[in-house]
């Protein structure tokens, strides 16, 4: 830490890893960093469970619970303290990225780096207080017009953050990345709410979400590894394949939204979907699924056969794509009940979670060949 070492230069500096700090805040920034990664995992599952249990519209106001309650009535029930309970944990996750961003701008930029982002923050709440005070007494969306002054502020701040220090900006970017995208998934959260669980919205929420997941697990990465320029670590032709393989993934994930958008699980009962027929969505999901598995299957062999570092992550990526699958054939066959749905939602964002990993190690720091 600036307040505690002597000074280094800049080259020395550029290169100096907060995740390998004897300071303190190395150990609170691994701390955080893994609750960052876990909570936005666990958001995924509370975010299915509103939708597989018909609580979507548990609570009818946003961000207020009911007109006149912020948190849920006995009236209300069971439906309003999973839909309650979700937008809790989305706090929760809030509050971790927030401290993800703070301690890391201490431990790359010290006292100055840190005062600057409080600053914004303070700036944006005043804001965003005041987009309210003034939409309110037109009418207008106050608490969706609030929250998007507070997101262009989260940006603006995330902006002069990265334009500002240079020392270790590859953490500095997922970690603003991660708040920005908090604070925007709120934003989508309440637009779902407002529109009435619109399903394209919706889905759209649930893979904003699972690309947290992915932010944060790509953050975890670069935490541990040996900061500087880096060199592809595996033959051209298995780089080009498993961002192939990436592809197929995406795809993957965009028809298994979309079918279960057009399946049971609305997310109340008086919802309507988009109309897709969700047999033939089904069979569509599998297509990319199964040649994800085979994509993966060639990839893992050839890694284990080419002894390259990136074998264990593909045994990794492996077996959640293996689960994955025979999690989707189960629920299919079973008629979609919503435990397995759910479990196959967040089989989802692991699964993504380890590609990523599996993307990050395809390079390696120059200076682990010296």
């Amino acid at each position: 830490m600036p307040e505690t070492r002597a000074p280094e230069s800049s080259a020395a500096e550029s290169r100096r890893s907060p995740a390998h700090s004897p300071a303190p805040w190395s150990r609170a920034l691994r701390i955080f960093a893994w609750l960052s990664f876990i909570t936005e995992t666990i958001i995924i599952g509370t975010g299915g469970a509103v939708r597989l249990t018909g609580s979507g519209l548990g609570c009818s106001e946003w961000p207020l619970c009911t007109p006149d309650s912020l948190v849920p009535t006995p009236e209300q029930g069971i439906h309003g303290l999973i839909e309650f309970g979700n937008r809790t944990m989305t706090g929760v996750v809030g509050i971790i990225a927030i401290a993800v961003v703070l301690v890391l701008l201490f431990a790359i930029g010290g006292k100055r780096a840190l005062t600057r982002a409080l600053w914004f923050a303070g700036a944006g709440v005043v804001l965003a207080g005041i987009a309210y005070a003034i939409a309110a007494p037109l009418h207008l969306p106050a608490f969706p017009i609030a929250s998007a002054v507070l997101l262009l502020v989260s940006i603006i701040a995330a902006i002069d953050s990265v334009r500002g220090n240079n020392v270790r900006r590859d953490l500095n970017v997922l970690a603003w990345i991660t708040l920005v995208g908090v604070v925007a998934q709120a934003f989508v959260g309440g637009i779902t709410v407002l529109t009435g669980l619109n399903p394209f919205i919706v889905g759209f929420h649930y893979v904003s979400s699972l690309l947290l997941v992915c932010v944060t697990a790509a953050f975890l990465v670069r935490m541990y590894a040996a900061p500087g320029p880096r060199e592809r670590a595996v033959p051209v032709w298995f780089s080009v394949l498993g961002h192939i393989t990436g592809l197929a993934l995406a795809l993957t994930i965009l028809f298994g939204v979309l079918t279960t958008g057009s399946g049971p699980h609305s997310g109340d009962a008086d919802v309507l979907r988009h109309g897709f027929d969700a047999t033939v969505l089904a069979h569509v999901h599998s297509w990319p699924g199964y040649i994800l598995a085979g994509l993966v299957a060639v990839l893992l062999v050839s890694a284990w056969a080419l002894k390259l570092d990136v074998r264990r992550w593909m045994l990794v990526l492996a077996a959640a794509i293996l689960v994955q699958v025979l999690v989707g054939v189960w629920q299919a066959r079973e008629g979609l009940p919503a435990l397995l749905v759910g479990i196959h939602m967040v089989l989802a964002a692991l699964s993504a979670a380890a590609y990523t990993v599996v993307v990050m190690h395809l390079k390696r720091p120059v200076d682990a060949t010296d």
